[in-house]
């Protein structure tokens, strides 16, 4: 848009395997009709020892309905409805067909997947290995792919452990620039309207 520290503590000894942690939340993701939140998304620039943090709001509905919505510092929304993008900002929308856009298929299923937790179930793209630290599970995905190598070097997803759902997300980019991005006021299943994820 994309830190963290690792528990010694094995999965084993607590009673999980890392393929019992993964089948858990490719279930929770199986069972996620709807989701909508407030996220928090903080860019860490190498090259400027700077950081840019903007708000915004997702909504989620499967299985191939997403709207990421920055609301402050600016305004700029992106919409992924089946095999279109709107990219929307006050000044123009730009529609794109992301069968013909190899770059743009890529990004946009990476940020479904990853929101929803899809990516560990995703071995054509990255290889993954489970952590534990504190309340949550980290997976550290290792991209396989030369289009994934290209734009990411790692990225690391973070699972509660009760609802095996993403609280958090960090994109470690080639270039060394950061993107963490925290979902805040998350709601799961309820109803959203499907005019929100409408592209003219």
């Amino acid at each position: 848009m994309i830190v963290f520290a690792f528990s010694s503590t094995s999965l084993y000894s607590q009673g999980f395997s890392e393929a019992r942690v993964k089948q858990e939340i490719n279930n929770a993701a199986a069972k996620l009709m709807s989701l909508q939140c407030d996220f928090v998304q903080t860019k860490y620039l190498k090259m400027l020892n700077d950081k840019m943090i903007s708000n915004g709001k997702m909504y989620y509905l499967q299985s191939n309905k997403l709207r990421w919505e920055y609301t402050s510092p600016y305004h700029y929304t992106f919409i992924l409805n089946n095999n279109k993008v709107l990219l929307k900002n006050d000044n123009r929308n730009d529609v794109i067909d992301v069968q013909q856009n190899k770059l743009f298929k890529e990004i946009a299923r990476i940020m479904m997947n990853s929101v929803v937790g899809k990516s560990l179930s995703d071995e054509r793209d990255f290889k993954s290995k489970i952590s534990s630290s504190g309340s949550e599970w980290i997976a550290t995905l290792t991209p396989v792919r030369k289009e994934m190598k290209q734009m990411f070097k790692e990225i690391y997803l973070y699972f509660n452990k009760t609802s095996y759902m993403v609280s958090k997300v960090t994109l470690i980019e080639k270039n060394g620039d950061k993107t963490v991005i925290e979902l805040k006021n998350v709601k799961t299943n309820g109803t959203i309207n499907a005019a929100i994820f409408k592209i003219n």
